[in-house]
């Protein structure tokens, strides 16, 4: 049996750099990009430095993976920024910075993903949404609607890429303790932990069980689903 072949945005640290060290332990020969260099290595492990929002780098690295290794079983869109402002307070470039590597990013990744996924009929395709737009969280306007857009692409690409034996599907972390939310005060961010089922911090752990889970070949009848971890 081949080993999977998995492709995660966003390596570089926080959930992303777990997820390359969880999916390589599990055997898969992974690959990862952020737009700035890592300072770690790992065996079984490929890296490149790519904007997810830049068309032409992503074909790049597409173009590597076919080359390398010719086929992508898993792809796992990780990358995602975040912005706590009010929607007052807001500039437009925070608005582009985060519509472009949210939503755009994950399009791009998932149209070129499907492009070799396709020839070998079958696929998995995980996206990342987040509680803060069920939640409605006040501060987020721009990142929950990043997520809420990705939610819905989501559920279009199930049904579009059905066909070809590939899944599409999402899970949506609440807080972990990561980059993404240490700017956010403390006692905010007890609240928002307050308004889960069960209240405390997610952990990259959380987040991974529930990719084992669309990931495994057994659940190959699961596609279109959006996972809230937390009892949200």
């Amino acid at each position: 049996m081949h080993k999977p072949v998995t492709l995660i945005t966003g390596t570089r640290k926080g959930i992303g750099k777990y997820l390359a060290e969880h999916y390589v332990n599990k055997g898969h020969i992974v690959v990862g990009c952020s737009r700035s260099p890592i300072d770690w290595k790992l065996n079984h492990y490929t890296h490149f430095e790519t904007d997810v929002a830049d068309e032409n780098s992503v074909r790049q690295l597409f173009q590597m993976i076919r080359k390398n290794f010719g086929r992508l079983d898993n792809l796992i869109n990780n990358a995602g920024i975040a912005s706590m402002n009010h929607m007052a307070l807001t500039p437009l470039s925070t608005v582009n910075n985060i519509l472009n590597t949210n939503v755009i990013g994950t399009f791009l990744f998932c149209r070129e993903a499907t492009k070799l996924m396709i020839s070998k009929n079958q696929g998995r395709i995980v996206n990342f949404t987040t509680v803060a737009t069920p939640l409605k969280l006040e501060g987020e306007a721009i990142y929950a609607a990043s997520k809420a857009a990705v939610g819905s692409l989501t559920e279009v690409l199930a049904r579009e890429l059905a066909p070809y034996n590939i899944t599409v599907n999402a899970v949506g972390p609440t807080p972990i303790e990561t980059d993404l939310i240490k700017s956010v005060p403390k006692e905010k961010m007890q609240r928002l932990i307050a308004r889960q089922a069960i209240s405390r911090f997610g952990t990259c752990e959380d987040v991974a069980n529930v990719i084992d889970f669309f990931l495994n070949p057994k659940s190959d009848f699961i596609t279109g689903q959006n996972i809230y971890l937390g009892g949200v």
